[in-house]
């Protein structure tokens, strides 16, 4: 049997407030996923029957592929929870 593993995480007194991200893209190499969060840098405008959004990358996050699962069981599991605690929360859908 395994032992249980207890991982401590400490981040810099300069990173502890965290980068705010109006959305994320994820996109894939040969050997990772990477997660670009990106704060909006201006109103959404129309162009050429278009909605133009313009946007800076906030934070990029490489992750090896076998993390993916656990970043998407712990996505799950915070959601649960915070659904548990404020409510149902509605898709972009409404569903």
């Amino acid at each position: 049997m395994a032992a249980e593993q207890r991982i401590q995480i400490k981040l810099a007194p300069d990173m502890e407030a965290g980068v705010y991200a109006d959305f994320v893209r994820a996109w894939h190499t040969n050997d990772s996923f990477v997660l670009d969060f990106a704060s909006l840098t201006e109103p959404p405008r129309q162009d050429a029957g278009a909605v133009v959004l313009n946007a800076s990358v906030a934070a990029r996050v490489r992750i090896p592929p076998a993390q993916v699962f656990e970043l998407m069981k712990a996505l799950e599991q915070q959601l649960s929870a915070w659904e548990k605690q404020h409510g149902k929360l509605q898709g972009p859908t409404g569903s």
